[in-house]
């Protein structure tokens, strides 16, 4: 084995143990102490643990057994065995490490809050080095891979609303206490997807108009953007259209809707969100 795949399977493990206490930390010191449902394996190991005490690290360990293995072909041998050392790590963490922390038992709400942007910070840094803590993350990456266009976040969003409903029904009947864990649910899901994607996120303008080159010329001036102008025609009249098509950053995006009215009052922008923009003067592969 190579000095370079040793370096990165020691910053894989820097990054399990770091996101790894992320997560136990949100868990077992501030969302068992307030008592509401959790969301993933975290949640249903939570759900055992209120039920029979079983530490909560063992049972999303023995949780995620069938769930790998129906998830193995799909994701991977390799991401496969990166999140099989991820689960390891991070279950031990909260069974060993987190019980060494001080419990919360203050204000609910900080404890939501809590309980959602730390593992979310923490599930961020794993999946973004190509792994998973399993459980749900198996099931979220086997929706991601089949449904490329779909944001993590949105998919963690929706698939742990089923997690939180178990637990209402089963453990947890605090209405107050439920309406913490989707306060949570959302927090978790939003850091993850800012985490992953937040640092590199713009926007997408789509400007059609007939003064193309002017436009492009303005956006380079104004934004220094570059622009790719596209040719089009307009499905009513029939008439020769230029679409100009920009990358911006979140800031830019308005001096952009003002200065294309100069160019052409006319024209027709449609702006949409982008995730992530790689290329010059964004992020750099």
């Amino acid at each position: 084995m190579n000095q370079v795949k040793m370096k990165e399977i020691g910053i894989d493990i820097l990054v399990d143990i770091v996101g790894g206490i992320l997560m136990a930390v949100g868990v077992y010191n501030f969302a068992v102490a307030a008592e509401f449902p959790l969301t993933g394996f975290s949640g249903l190991a939570l759900i055992i643990y209120h039920l029979s005490g079983f530490p909560i690290g063992m049972s999303t360990l023995l949780l995620n057994i069938p769930v790998a293995i129906i998830c193995y072909r799909l994701l991977g041998r390799d991401f496969f065995l990166r999140s099989l050392k991820s689960i390891v790590i991070t279950s031990l963490i909260i069974d060993v490490i987190a019980p060494m922390f001080p419990i919360y038992h203050g204000d609910r709400m900080l404890a939501a809050i809590c309980a959602g942007v730390l593992p979310g910070l923490g599930y961020a840094l794993v999946y973004m080095r190509n792994s998973s803590t399993g459980g749900t993350d198996f099931i979220i990456m086997s929706i991601k891979a089949l449904r490329p266009h779909l944001s993590i976040g949105k998919i963690s969003f929706c698939l742990e609303i089923v997690i939180i409903a178990i637990g209402a029904l089963t453990v947890f009947r605090d209405t107050e206490g439920i309406i913490f864990a989707m306060i949570t649910n959302y927090l978790m899901s939003t850091v993850i997807d800012k985490t992953m994607y937040g640092v590199d996120a713009g926007k997408l303008a789509m400007i059609v108009t007939t003064q193309g080159q002017a436009v492009a010329a303005q956006i380079d001036q104004v934004l220094e953007r570059g622009s790719t102008i596209l040719k089009g025609v307009g499905s009513y009249s029939q008439d020769d259209k230029e679409v100009v098509m920009c990358a911006c950053n979140n800031k830019q995006m308005y001096k952009l809707r003002r200065l294309i009215k100069e160019v052409d009052k006319k024209a027709f922008l449609v702006i949409m969100e982008s995730n992530e923009v790689v290329g010059e003067g964004f992020k750099e592969e």
